[in-house]
């Protein structure tokens, strides 16, 4: 599997060092390297025709949330907008977040930007991310002579 993030960043601790050699986590996004944050959580897997991302937008539709692909950087960006009937309101407490978001991932070599798929439902997002033919395991035949 090809690496993910393609950019260097100094090691502060010998726990980010373990952490970063050990987690075999891959697709570690460019933005959680480079702020420490990382919204929306995703989930990444991957199977022998590709790579699925689930993204958890709760609250958001469709039309609240953008991708792009370029560079080889896939970027999944949007914005949660605070409820206007809330401003009115008196809080004790808020837990929830709004406002901006953007997640980037640096694609693997072997993914097809052309054929990425995206879909939305009960906010979770699924994107797609599909090998290309050349990068898909082959069965080669051995012959007895």
């Amino acid at each position: 599997m090809s690496a993910l993030i393609r950019f260097e960043r100094p090691i502060s601790t010998l726990s980010t060092l373990f952490d970063d050699l050990f987690s075999g986590n891959a697709f570690e996004s460019v933005d959680r390297q480079l702020t420490g944050t990382s919204w929306p959580k995703v989930d990444i897997e991957e199977n022998e025709g590709g790579y699925t991302i689930h993204a958890d937008l709760p609250g958001l539709d469709k039309s609240d949330v953008s991708i792009t692909v370029e560079n080889s950087m896939l970027k999944i960006e949007g914005e949660k907008k605070v409820e206007s009937k809330r401003e009115k309101e008196r809080y004790y407490h808020l837990e929830r977040s709004y406002g901006k978001f953007c997640r980037t991932f640096a694609l693997p070599d072997e993914v097809d930007a052309q054929k990425i798929a995206a879909s939305m439902k009960n906010g979770v997002l699924e994107l797609t991310l599909p090998k290309s033919e050349q990068a898909k395991p082959k069965s080669i035949e051995v012959k007895v002579n």
